[in-house]
């Protein structure tokens, strides 16, 4: 069932759930086709443009645009890096440091499928930057809030692995904690931007998954809203 977020003349924001593709596919669901059919009950072949997009794995706040000027503006914040992008992680490794800056330099492994990271620059690597801070725990596991300052191939996954904090649930980054199938501990909390046309700034939050071990930080979290 399609969570609905926020939704304007121009855009739409929805919650998507780990597991799922974000773009149409001929061969299985994804959230486009979901907002395609949600849009369609009013308006017969709506316009759905594509923003931004959320690994399968991960969960969290994803942007539609309803008119092609709206995709054209949202383009232009994302190019320019004026939206801003909030994720929540879950690590089940002590973290040696509460808050950090990670800089790494990340190439593309096709055959694993795969981002690699490295502290200089070799061919074909492209500069990642994020920031993280621990928000609080829960037994074993950590919360970590995440803002990428640049928007790389797993990014989140491989800079924190790259640190000895896998994603809970993230096998491919080394994790060994068992979570949802074809799901990992990352959620695209907060995105906030300028609405098209207006000085105001739009902040929209994705409610977590209600699943363990996320459930163990739902006040904390609640307190963040």
């Amino acid at each position: 069932m399609l969570i609905v977020l926020k939704e304007t003349q121009d855009y739409i924001i929805v919650n998507k759930p780990g597991g799922l593709i974000t773009e149409r596919n001929p061969f299985e669901d994804s959230l486009e086709a979901q907002v395609y059919n949600y849009l369609s009950k009013v308006k017969n072949n709506p316009f759905v443009g594509v923003v931004h997009r959320l690994d399968r794995v991960t969960s969290g706040v994803v942007l539609f645009a309803k008119k092609k000027s709206a995709l054209q503006y949202f383009n232009m914040l994302f190019e320019k890096k004026n939206i801003r992008k909030t994720y929540l992680a879950i690590t089940n490794v002590p973290l040696l440091k509460p808050k950090a800056t990670l800089v790494d330099f990340l190439t593309i492994n096709p055959k694993l499928k795969k981002a690699i990271c490295s502290k200089q620059i070799v061919k074909g690597a492209k500069k990642s930057e994020l920031t993280y801070k621990r928000l609080g725990v829960s037994g074993i596991y950590s919360l970590l809030q995440v803002k990428p300052k640049t928007g790389r191939f797993h990014q989140i996954r491989a800079q924190l692995s790259n640190k000895s904090l896998p994603i809970c649930g993230d096998k491919l980054y080394g994790s060994e904690e068992v979570y949802e199938k074809q799901a990992i501990c990352l959620h695209a909390f907060a995105l906030e931007f300028k609405a098209l046309n207006s000085d105001v700034y739009v902040c929209v939050q994705a409610p977590i998954p209600q699943k363990t071990p996320w459930i163990g930080f739902l006040n904390l979290i609640k307190s963040m809203s």
